[in-house]
């Protein structure tokens, strides 16, 4: 039986022929086969929204697809954009909301939004990527998780950028060991904690990733040996991964006033 961290490092030390090999599974070479011919032909918003492969196909690219339903949240996000400070995307903490918004760039671009790179070639290396690491979460959420912070980690500039996503909360969390009582603690707190005992700065550095996630990987097998963990608690769960209170919230109220 292979450990997490040796199913990580299969997957990542060739990685553009595992994701040559998830382009080839029959259901991503449909979607991918649908999506490219038909994107061209998207001029805004309404049409985008109109077809719900090409919907589906863009949400599961950014991870969002546990938020399809929200309709008339993920058009405020896009009529909005990501211009201005202001704009509703760049109030989230969640940056997966921002990059949906420069991928699909309406509000920029209008109807030529979607001939750009991030509308058709980018938007697939992403979905192939989600789709990577969700199936690799079928057999251990572990190695899933190393994927993800591996993926992300030069995103991290502070603590705060950690707790506000609960997939990378929950890969450090696990790394140092952290009590249940200081995660409980207030969130500022929190992030100073996290930044004490980590070097964020190292995060940029590859090899130090890699050193990080086998200390992960290690004390998750510690803390999960037989895989009693369900993936939907850090992964594909509206009621986390980034979504606060607040913000599902808004969306019911958005749901209330348009589809």
């Amino acid at each position: 039986m292979t450990t997490t961290y040796t199913n990580y490092k299969l997957i990542t030390q060739n990685l553009d022929k595992t994701m040559e090999r998830v382009a080839k599974q029959p259901d991503v070479a449909r979607e991918t086969e649908y999506y490219l011919s038909k994107i061209g032909d998207v001029k805004s918003i309404d049409d985008f929204m109109a077809d719900s492969r090409l919907y589906n196909y863009a949400l599961k690219a950014h991870g969002l697809e546990d938020m399809a339903y929200a309709k008339a949240f993920i058009r405020k996000v896009l009529t909005e954009g990501v211009s201005n400070d202001e704009a509703f995307a760049n109030q989230l903490t969640d940056s997966r909301y921002a990059e949906l918004a420069k991928a699909l760039n309406f509000e920029a671009f209008g109807a030529a939004a979607t001939a750009f790179d991030s509308a058709q070639k980018d938007m697939v290396s992403r979905y192939m990527r989600q789709t990577l690491e969700a199936d690799a979460g079928n057999d251990n959420t572990g190695v899933r998780l190393a994927l993800y912070f591996d993926r992300n980690a030069s995103k991290i500039k502070s603590g705060m950028d950690i707790l506000a996503d609960d997939a990378l909360a929950q890969v450090v969390r696990t790394a140092l060991q952290i009590p249940d009582e200081v995660a409980a603690s207030d969130i500022d707190k929190q992030a100073g904690y996290l930044e004490k005992r980590l070097d964020i700065e190292s995060f940029q550095d590859p090899e130090e990733v890699s050193k990080f996630l086998e200390r992960f990987t290690a004390l998750w097998e510690l803390d999960n040996p037989s895989e009693p963990y369900d993936p939907l608690a850090v992964f594909g769960s509206s009621s986390g991964f980034g979504i606060s209170a607040d913000l599902l919230i808004s969306i019911n109220s958005l749901k209330r006033g348009g589809s």
